[in-house]
């Protein structure tokens, strides 16, 4: 639901009403008058603020439209991936663990951009399909089970058990998650590692740059006095 605050007119209303009156009862022909009327509608504003409240009005909240992208696979993963991080939201509200808490909103962060770099870039959608159909479902689902088993305010075998081993992988989540992002830059990093390794040749050919290997192979060689190239010294 949405709140919406309807502000009372009383106190616009009391005011106005201070400067009709004033205006009937005494003179306005100099500032003293405009200022003693101006203070009297002050004092009334103020005291009928404190008994003319605002009204709140509680409406419900219109649902977001999808945004149809045309592309429906595409369009089903936007969908379930602001569901999902609204979910890690609630959780994280819920959940008073500071540091489970801390790897929620890493794990909203990191999820936030894989949407994005494949919203961005449709073609990578392949890519994340497990991730979409196993790896945040089931994360989300040991999450609730967390979250629900921590307010029974109970300690027993099953319970303590169970939630000491979703903290202990929420750390090996939270880095695979990472490494799902960093999957989605691998053609990109590709591409550019190749980019780099043309221009610096190119660069090398034209002179532009000198590497270690290209200056050796241009430094002359110096011999040493006394030394012949390709024999052996003799004493006399």
């Amino acid at each position: 639901m949405k709140k919406i605050v309807h502000k009372s007119a009383g106190p616009i209303y009391a005011a106005a009403v201070v400067w009709v009156l004033y205006a009937l009862l005494f003179p306005l022909h100099k500032l003293i008058h405009f200022l003693g009327v101006l203070a009297a509608s002050a004092v009334a504003y103020f005291v009928a603020r404190i008994f003319c409240k605002d009204v709140v009005e509680e409406v419900p909240e219109e649902p977001e439209k999808p945004v149809s992208t045309g592309n429906e696979a595409l369009d089903k993963m936007v969908a379930e991936g602001k569901m999902a991080i609204s979910e890690m939201k609630r959780l994280n509200e819920s959940i008073q663990d500071e540091t489970i808490s801390g790897q929620i909103d890493r794990l909203e962060e990191i999820s936030g951009k894989i949407f994005q770099q494949v919203q961005a870039e449709p073609a990578k959608l392949p890519q994340i399909r497990k991730f979409m159909n196993y790896y945040l479902p089931t994360t989300l689902k040991l999450l609730n089970a967390y979250d629900r088993m921590g307010e029974q305010g109970v300690s027993g075998e099953n319970i303590s058990g169970t939630m000491e081993r979703v903290e202990n992988m929420m750390g090996t989540i939270v880095t695979a998650f990472e490494k799902q992002l960093d999957s989605l830059f691998g053609a990109e990093a590709m591409d550019i590692s190749t980019d780099i390794t043309v221009l610096e040749n190119m660069m090398a050919r034209e002179g532009l740059v000198e590497d270690a290997v290209h200056r050796a192979v241009q430094q002359p060689v110096v011999e040493e006095p006394g030394e012949e190239s390709g024999g052996i010294q003799l004493e006399l």
